[in-house]
């Protein structure tokens, strides 16, 4: 939602940015991701099979939360611009508000988490975060990727994981010495109660090995 950024508002940057746009290159990346599973489906049904329907969990983040914002700061738009544009229920996605905590097996799922007591997102390294949340938890927001484990006495282990971070790009606020981090996504496998194993899929492996 580059059109609705208040960071860029009254720059070069935004010059020449629409909200439509936004919208349809949203489209597009959706449109992408999920072709691979329309067409698997199609072969199946030629096949006589079930579709293969996997839970998906849209968690909305900051960069979308700037359309209620800016309908807020504007109420003569309301009913013109909102997350409906997105259409992410019509893709099959069931969605969580932003900073509304999803939970899947024992883990949290949220696009950052915060003090309750102060509303301020908790910084610091995965490890000092997932003392201070208490619980498991899967994070985004924040560029390039940190994570830790805890034993706990009862037996069970407790992991925090930070990746946010998926794109080909530089980030320009970043400036030249802040874009050397991690890109790409985290596969866990045998979730259970709040545990799991982690599979890394660097971008640069992705691009290399599934285009």
């Amino acid at each position: 939602m580059h059109s609705l950024s208040m960071y860029d508002k009254g720059t070069a940057r935004a010059e020449g940015a629409r909200y439509q746009d936004d919208i349809e290159a949203g489209l597009e990346g959706m449109n992408a991701l999920l072709k691979p599973i329309w067409n698997y489906n199609k072969k199946r049904r030629d096949k006589k099979k079930g579709p293969y329907k996997p839970r998906m969990v849209f968690l909305l983040g900051n960069h979308e939360e700037r359309i209620h914002r800016h309908v807020n700061a504007n109420p003569s738009l309301i009913g013109k611009l909102s997350y409906q544009d997105l259409r992410l229920e019509d893709y099959g996605w069931e969605v969580h508000d932003f900073l509304k905590p999803a939970q899947i097996n024992g883990v949290w799922y949220a696009h950052y988490f915060y003090n309750p007591f102060t509303g301020k997102p908790y910084g610091g390294k995965a490890a000092t975060r997932l003392n201070n949340i208490g619980f498991s938890f899967t994070q985004g927001h924040q560029q390039g990727r940190d994570e830790a484990e805890k034993p706990l006495a009862n037996g069970k282990t407790i992991r925090g994981l930070i990746v946010g971070s998926f794109y080909q790009h530089d980030e320009q606020y970043k400036g030249p010495q802040g874009n050397n981090h991690w890109r790409g996504c985290i596969y866990k496998t045998e979730v259970e109660d709040g545990n799991y194993c982690l599979v890394e899929l660097s971008l640069r492996y992705l691009l290399n090995n599934w285009t």
